[in-house]
């Protein structure tokens, strides 16, 4: 029919009606003649219209009421077949539209009558239909007529006509509606519409269209019919339900709303009629309460209808669906209806409607937020919104709570069939196998409650169940769970809408300009209200309003709500939607900024993740804070926030330890817990940017499920699964065990994922990672547990994915982590350090842009939280922190720059008490420093490096280090050689950009050592430190520092600047003396038992004081050193003489310290800084006298103490002055070293004074100083002498006497005498007292040359000497000490040995004797009477003779009196008449007089031989006094010349006695002796130049006494022998006789010698007379006798001449 104007079509048309026509005729040609005609008249006519126009149709329209009369008087007959043939041909006819407007009101009236007769009910009814669809000519009357039949239609008995009736009718009410549609699109192009007032209150109708006006009477009949009024149009109305009516109300507004919408009377319409009548209808519901008893009501309360209300429930969804903007009031009312309907009290059938309204509802979001923009935000007006969520959170609770059975009200309801309420639930339905603990169905289960989840709808489209039973009469049975599940889905999808359109919309907004961050969101409502008034404000702000009024009216009850529906699923798949709920809830209300109940979702997320009733204080405290209570107000009906029941049946997956402060047991995890934990993963990871504060709550959380699972950190900070330290271990099913690595994974991932969180919510992240640490902290004082890591770990894992931006989290996150390094729990301190150094680590290795070489500030920030772990005690921190100092060097060393100050600092903090392993790894970075490093550091830092390197020196943990420290000084000093340039320049030019800022703040530029150039610093610093080290306790670390800084000053000394000598002097060597004086003078003299168990210290070292000697000993050899290889530097200085007094003194000082080895040490640094030859002025000048002293051997191994490495002088002089400058140095005059050499001497007296003084009282402790010590001393004299003397005077010489005097007297300790003195009996001088007389030889050498005024001092020297000579025999006092002989000394006792003097002594007199044959002549040696004092001392030794200590002392004592006389005499005559020698010759006298005639007795053992040897020197002594002395006895006083004869007299034979023993004459008489003294008495005695008679006389009688006495002796023999007979005389006669004889026979021989002249001749008589008697002796029988006899005749051989006259012998 689609192409009914076709030419065929029409053809076709035709002929039909044609054939139509011809059948009706032929049917009524019997019964009907009328409508045969009729139809055969209709033929002619039809046939003629087609004859006569071309547009056939439309002729056929116009005459359409004749076409069809024939058809109208058929179906008049009332015959079926007629009338079905009438009814098919006009349903042709409509079909192609030639019906006119007449004709159609003839149809119209002709099938009434048909409807009246009940007659072909169903095609009337397709009639209609035809009639009404295929064109638009029926209207008002007609039309209302034909609705009206088919209303009748619809109340027939048969019910195929009632139901096709029923769909005609709405079939027939929406075409009168499209009608009206198309009308309007027909009219729309002419005159727009013009959008209506909602409050328009026009009632006219006369301004509509006719199809409007069909179907505005129409829609207000149906009002009137449903309110059971009367209708104004559809006339004719006999019967009519509400429930169809509400149908057709229903649809008409669904389908074509826009016709209420565009036109004022339609919708005026809709306010006046449709919604009072919805609200009257709903009386009924609203009143009615399950269960109220019937009596205490007054009216019998109408029952809810449920057809009608179902019905009405649904118009209600299409008028706030489709009208809400028109009728805002009138929702308000519905919707307050609705909610309610969901009471506990209402019947249970439309508690399920209601709930399946309101999802109509939630799948709506853009409705629900109008709903919250006209209510919940207006003042005064009904929280529509959040009374819709909290009603179905209320009706959720309520599907929950059990009632108790016994009680009646809640049976069944009779009447109402009502089967479905939870009360006849048996309370396990659904629980299969409660044994299992699995329900088997998907369910809620709470307190005992078990509603099963039924599958309501698709996701996102609220398919109604019950709401669509319009063909039930009776309420059905709801089954158990429908209304839950309903409701359940109602929450998710109220979610999903709100969630996603705002997220939407606010994507937009963003997308267009920057988002609002929670702080601007959190203004008051009551200002935006404000805001919202006064001014238009801009589209985001209202739109913001909205979303937050409309998260704020729901989010309580819909946490409630989910809160409780989590607790009690038992389903997965339901807790996953729950859970996502909760999820986009919290997002949304993050992204939105609502603090409190973003916090609130998050909470129940993280409770829903622990296990019951765990105690966890941040969701408690939380919660508490949040949500006042845990109650939300519902309807002014206060709802517990539900805690999540223990009893729930859920698999248990793992059980753990709680993570508390005291654990109590274990906790289990179910597999929900671990669902929710995921949830929870998955919030953080995907709206970690809107979390905000809640990362704690997240994070806390998150930390307790790791540790109940094990997990425990690994390397880089992702968790791991771990075993459980203590308590029972985690247990875990394989289920969990799957699941556990996935869990670590995206553990790892969420925060892998906090590189694309903005700034801020980092911030947020890190600062509840810190505070969640700082918990744990909290929670691991005090005990050894293990602690938990997670936050620390995770602190490590979000650094080290946003090393990209790490500057702005730097700071808090370092700043934590050194804290947890801090904590007393170790497990915890080694993560804190882990993490902070793997992050330091990673910062440094990171490639950041710019790269850090080029961004200094970033790199320090890097390092300093390294450099702050310094001031953490914990050694194991510290070992980390080193270990990440040593991973950064060997990995970052060459680019750290400006952090070298940083990571060397690091190494200089660690402190000596901090244990030998971190000492050891510090210093192991330091050695890989100092071996790599330098070249690359910034040259500022060196100085650092020195200062740590010093450090470890002075570590005692373990020498090794120190030792190696000091190494590496040594190192850095060849470096600093070696790059001197380089460094000098770079260190000048930071110096001049340092002087500059400091100039530009006025402040002075402050470094050590200023005013010197910074390299020079530099050096100063290095000196400085090995400085220190060079006073440190342990004596190898000053031993070696000591080298080493010796050996850097001599090595690269020459570096420095010329002024920075001077520092190098005062402020680093004389400090250092300083220092180890002080040191060595206060040191402990305990003996220090052997070291260290096994290692065995010389007992040269085994007292502190002993280690410090050596120290002060290097010391001072250094500096010495210095003084002697540098002089052409210092003296320039300018207060040189200053230094060199210093020195001098640390010299004395040391000298005198009661130390051998020190004080020898100290005269050795002496010895060296005066063999330096002072400079010489002009050129012409001749060089001084070379020392003719030879220089003592000593000084040749000055270098043994001293230092390992050899002094290599790294530059001439003239090299060295070249590079001082250009003007030479200047040359310091005479004068001033004169002071110099001046200054020495007095240093040198008052050591030596000082040292030498004897003690005053004595003690074991009285130190005594050693002989090296005093030869070192008085060696040094020659040298020094050599610069002095022009200057050195008499009171100098006396000083020098006073030393030498008292070094000589200084005794040997026992000890040490073994390897002093030479044995006994060797006659060797020690050196030291070679020393003194070199110095003596010295002295007079220099008198020799010297001028005329220096002679005065010979005398000084003999007295000197002579009283040296005394020791041979009167061994030196050394104060009070008592010296024990060396033969009677034990070696082994701490005894003072006095020396073997001799060979000093007689040395010392040979030098006298030398020394005197040179100036025996001198003015003053004649003056000072040096000969009586030689004679004078030489006394004691020949006095003593055989009681000399030693035999040689004597011996040479008259060989060099012998000498000395000789020379000495000769002078003394030539000053004879001066008196000069009066003294002497008494002196002289007594000497030689007890020298003859000594009181000492020859010892025992004294052979034949020894005794004439010892003769014969007596014998040249007499030759002396005959030769030298007699013959001038002119020139010799008389006295003395008395004194000579008197003792020859005594010595000649007549003076001995006679009474000797026969032994004693072997022996005592000396008869050469006797014989000499007698002939020499003889000679002078007669010789006629003695000038005193009384003399010769003297000698004349004593001969003759003589020879009487021998004559009488040998009588008496002669009768005693006789008499005797054959016994032998006693023996002393015969020793007598003998005796005369031998004194005969000399007597004789001197007599002969004399000259004849001086001999008496009475004398000759006697001898003659003699004769006789002796040969009468001949007869003994002693041989003896006999002998002696034979001596005594023999001369007389001389008397035998013949006889001459008497008388001429007896004349004269």
């Amino acid at each position: 029919m689609s192409c009914t104007n076709s030419p065929e079509a029409v053809k076709k048309l035709l002929e039909n009606m044609q054939s139509d026509l011809r059948a009706l005729s032929l049917e009524c040609k019997k019964k009907f003649p009328p409508v045969k005609e009729a139809a055969e008249s209709g033929i002619i006519k039809v046939k003629t219209i087609a004859a006569r126009n071309t547009e056939i149709l439309a002729a056929l329209k116009e005459n359409s009421s004749e076409v069809v009369q024939p058809f109208l008087m058929g179906c008049g007959t009332k015959e079926p077949k007629i009338t079905q043939l009438c009814l098919a041909a006009i349903q042709r006819l409509m079909s192609h539209e030639v019906v006119s407007e007449t004709a159609a009101g003839n149809i119209i009236n002709m099938l009434w009558q048909l409807m009246e007769n009940s007659l072909e009910e169903l095609k009337l009814l397709q009639t209609v239909l035809v009639l009404l669809t295929t064109n638009t000519v029926v209207h008002d009357e007609a039309l209302s007529k034909a609705i009206v039949l088919c209303f009748r239609l619809h109340f027939t008995k048969d019910n195929i006509t009632n139901n096709t009736a029923a769909a005609t009718v709405r079939q027939v009410v929406t075409v009168v509606f499209e009608r009206m549609v198309a009308e309007d699109d027909r009219h729309r192009d002419i005159e727009p519409p013009v959008p209506i007032q909602g409050n328009s209150n026009r009632r006219s109708v006369s301004t509509l269209r006719p199809c409007a006006k069909d179907a505005y009477m129409l829609f207000q009949d149906l009002c009137q019919l449903v309110n059971a009024d009367a209708p104004y149009w559809l006339v004719g109305m006999t019967e009519m339900t509400r429930t169809f009516g509400l149908e057709l109300l229903e649809s008409v507004l669904n389908d074509f709303p826009q016709v209420f919408l565009q036109h004022q009377e339609f919708s005026f319409l809709l306010k006046e009629r449709v919604c009072p009548l919805v609200i009257k209808l709903f009386s009924p519901n609203i009143k009615f309460r399950q269960g109220s008893s019937t009596s205490s009501s007054p009216a019998p309360v109408e029952k809810p209808y449920f057809p009608i209300c179902m019905r009405l429930l649904r118009v209600v969804s299409v008028l706030i669906k489709q009208f809400y903007s028109l009728l805002v009031t009138e929702c308000e009312i519905f919707l307050s209806l609705l909610v309610k309907f969901l009471d506990s009290d209402k019947p249970q059938w439309l508690r399920a409607v209601a709930v399946e309204s309101i999802h109509r509802l939630c799948v709506q979001p853009q409705l629900l937020r109008s709903f919250c923009q006209s209510y919940d935000m207006k003042q005064h007006s009904t929280k529509v919104f959040r009374d819709i969520v909290n009603a179905l959170g209320s009706f959720i609770q309520s599907l929950f709570l059990v009632p108790p059975t016994g009680n009646p009200a809640t049976a069944n309801q009779a009447g109402n069939n009502n089967a479905g309420g939870p009360a006849s639930a048996p309370a396990n339905s659904g629980v299969v196998g409660v044994g299992g603990g699995v329900t088997l169905l998907p369910a809620f289960e709470y307190r005992g409650a078990w509603i099963p989840i039924l599958t309501v709808t698709v996701q996102g489209s609220a398919k109604a169940t019950y709401l669509e039973m319009l063909d039930k009469v009776e309420p059905p049975t709801i089954p158990e769970g429908y209304a839950m599940s309903v409701a359940f889905h109602c929450l998710l999808d109220l979610v999903r809408g709100i969630t996603t359109m705002i997220e939407g919309e606010l994507g937009e907004v963003e997308a267009e300009g920057p988002s609002v961050t929670e702080g601007a969101s959190s203004q008051s409502s009551e200002r935006r209200d404000e805001q919202a008034a006064s001014d238009p404000m801009d589209q985001e702000t209202v739109s913001r309003a909205v979303w937050e009024e409309m998260v704020s009216a729901c989010w309580c009850g819909l946490l409630a709500a989910l809160s409780l529906l989590l607790d009690a699923s038992t389903d997965e798949a339901a807790t996953e939607n729950i859970l996502k709920a909760e999820l986009t809830m919290a997002a949304l209300c993050g992204r939105l900024g609502l603090v409190t109940s973003r916090d609130a979702f998050i909470t129940a997320i993280c409770k829903g993740s622990l296990p019951p009733h765990y105690a966890l204080t941040v969701l408690n405290a939380t919660t508490a804070a949040t949500l006042s209570n845990k109650s939300y107000s519902i309807q002014g009906q206060s709802v517990m926030m539900i805690s999540p029941s223990s009893e729930s049946h859920q698999q248990v997956v793992a059980v753990g330890q709680p993570l508390a402060v005291q654990p109590q047991g274990t906790v289990m995890l179910t597999s929900k817990n671990i669902q929710c934990m995921r949830t929870l993963l998955n919030l953080a990871h995907c709206h970690g940017a809107v979390l905000g504060t809640s990362w704690q709550l997240v994070l806390a959380t998150l930390q307790h499920l790791v540790w109940i699972l094990g997990l425990k950190p690994s390397s880089g900070g992702a968790l791991k699964p771990g075993r459980a330290v203590e308590g029972p271990s985690t247990v875990l099913t394989t289920a969990v065990m799957t699941d556990l690595p996935v869990i670590s994974n995206i553990l790892s991932r969420l925060f892998e994922s906090s590189q694309y969180l903005d700034d801020v919510s980092l911030h947020h992240l890190i600062n509840a990672l810190c505070s969640l640490s700082l918990e744990a902290m909290d929670m691991a004082y005090g005990n050894n547990k293990e602690p938990s890591l997670f936050a620390v770990a995770k602190l490590l894992e979000t650094g080290l994915v946003n090393m990209h931006r790490i500057e702005i989290l730097w700071r808090p996150l370092t700043g934590h982590l050194l804290e947890v390094c801090q904590h007393p729990n170790s497990r915890m301190r080694e993560w804190g350090a882990e993490a902070l150094t793997s992050l330091i680590r990673a910062g440094l290795t990171f490639s950041h842009e710019p790269p850090l070489p080029q961004n200094q500030r970033l790199q320090l920030l890097l390092l300093n939280p390294l450099k702050e772990m310094s001031n953490i005690n914990h050694p194991d921190i510290r070992l980390k922190q080193l270990e990440c100092v040593l991973q950064i060097l060997q990995s970052q060393g060459d680019s750290l720059g400006p952090g070298w100050p940083l990571v060397l600092g690091v190494m200089g903090a660690i402190r000596n008490d901090q244990g030998e392993s971190l000492i050891r790894t510090a210093f192991q970075c330091l050695q890989l420093v100092v071996t790599d490093f330098l070249p690359t550091m910034p040259c500022s830092c060196l100085q650092i490096v020195v200062d740590v390197a010093g450090s470890f020196g002075l570590h005692n943990q373990e020498l090794n280090i120190s030792l190696t420290s000091i190494g590496l000084l040594w190192n850095i000093s060849d470096y600093f050689f070696q790059r001197g340039e380089t460094i000098e320049k770079e260190l000048n030019k930071e110096e001049a950009a340092q002087q500059k800022q400091a100039e530009e703040k006025g402040v002075s530029l402050n470094r050590p050592f200023h005013p010197a150039p910074p390299f020079d610093c530099l050096w100063l610093c290095l000196y400085a430190k090995l400085g220190e080290l060079c006073v440190d306790p342990r004596p190898a670390v000053r031993k070696s520092a000591g080298q080493t800084l010796f050996s850097t000053i001599g090595a690269h000394g020459t570096l420095l600047q010329h002024s920075t000598w001077h520092t190098v002097i005062w402020k680093v060597l004389f400090h250092l003396l300083d220092r180890v004086r002080e040191s060595s003078t206060t040191a402990d003299k305990e003996k220090i038992e052997s070291g260290g168990g096994n290692i065995l210290i010389h007992h040269s070292r085994d007292t502190a004081e002993k280690q410090w000697a050596e120290t002060w000993v290097l010391t001072l050899a250094g500096v010495a050193r210095i003084f002697n290889t540098r002089r052409y530097l210092l003296q320039p200085l300018g207060d040189f003489s200053r230094a060199w007094d210093v020195l001098l003194d640390h010299i004395q000082s040391a000298a005198l310290s009661k130390n051998n080895e020190v004080s020898l040490a100290a005269l050795k640094s002496f010895q060296e800084i005066l063999q330096i030859v002072s400079p010489v002025r002009d050129s012409e000048k001749p060089e001084p006298p070379a020392v003719s002293v030879p220089v003592p051997v000593l000084l040749g191994n000055l270098s043994g103490p001293g230092l390992s490495r050899p002094f290599v002088r790294t530059d001439s002089i003239g090299e060295k002055l070249g590079r001082c400058g250009s003007e030479t140095p200047v040359v310091t005059d005479e004068l001033e070293d004169l002071k110099l050499w001046w200054a020495a001497w007095n240093t040198w007296h008052r050591t030596g004074s000082e040292s030498t003084e004897p003690p005053s009282s004595v003690d074991e402790l009285t130190f005594i100083p050693s002989q090296p010590f005093l030869t070192a001393l008085v060696q040094i004299f020659p040298a020094l002498y050599q610069h002095i003397k022009a200057g050195f005077s008499m009171a100098d010489l006396q000083k020098l006497g006073v030393i030498l005097h008292s070094a000589v007297s200084v005794p040997i300790s026992s000890d040490a005498s073994p390897f002093i003195l030479p044995s006994y009996t060797e006659a060797v001088l020690t050196s030291l007292q070679e020393a003194v007389l070199t110095a003596l030889d010295v002295l007079q050498k220099a008198i020799c040359v010297g001028p005329e005024n220096m002679q005065i001092m010979y005398p000084a020297i003999f007295d000197q000497l002579l009283a040296f000579v005394e020791f041979s025999c009167k061994p030196p006092q050394y104060g009070q000490l008592e010296t024990k002989h060396i033969a009677n000394a034990k070696y082994n006792q701490a005894e003072w040995v006095a020396l073997n003097y001799v060979p000093f002594a007689e040395r010392s007199l040979e030098v006298v004797v030398d020394l005197y044959q040179k100036t025996a002549c001198h003015k003053a040696v004649v003056n000072e009477k040096v000969l009586q004092n030689i004679i004078k001392t030489l006394r004691v030794p020949l006095s003593l003779k055989y009681s000399c200590p030693s035999e040689s002392t004597w011996k040479l004592a008259v060989a060099s009196l012998l000498k000395v006389l000789s020379i000495g005499l000769p002078v003394a005559r030539q000053h004879a008449s001066s008196g000069k020698f009066d003294s002497m010759w008494p002196e002289l006298a007594s000497t030689l007089e007890d020298f003859l005639f000594t009181k000492s007795i020859p010892p025992d053992n004294l052979s034949i031989q020894e005794f004439q040897r010892n003769e014969s020197i007596d014998v040249e002594v007499v030759q002396l006094i005959s030769a030298e002395i007699l013959p001038y006895a002119n020139l010799i006083p008389k006295a003395f010349v008395g004194q000579m004869m008197t003792m020859l007299n005594k010595g000649s034979i007549h003076s001995q006695p006679c009474s000797f023993t026969e032994a004693e004459i072997d022996i005592r008489l000396r008869e050469e002796f006797s014989k000499m003294c007698f002939e020499t008495l003889l000679q002078f005695s007669f010789s006629n130049k003695v000038t005193t008679p009384q003399e010769g006389y003297i000698s004349r009688m004593a001969l003759s006494v003589l020879l009487k006495r021998s004559q009488d002796v040998l009588h008496r023999y002669i009768e005693d022998e006789r008499l005797s007979g054959k016994c032998p005389l006693p023996r002393q006669q015969v020793t007598e006789i003998i005796f005369v004889l031998k004194a005969v026979s000399t007597l004789i021989d001197s007599l002969k010698k004399t000259q004849p002249e001086n001999v008496d001749g009475n004398t000759w008589s006697q001898v003659i007379a003699l004769y006789p008697t002796l040969v009468e002796c001949i007869t003994c029988s002693s041989s003896d006798v006999g002998s002696a006899l034979k001596e005594a005749l023999a001369p007389f051989k001389d008397f035998m001449q013949p006889p001459a006259s008497r008388v001429q012998n007896g004349e004269s």
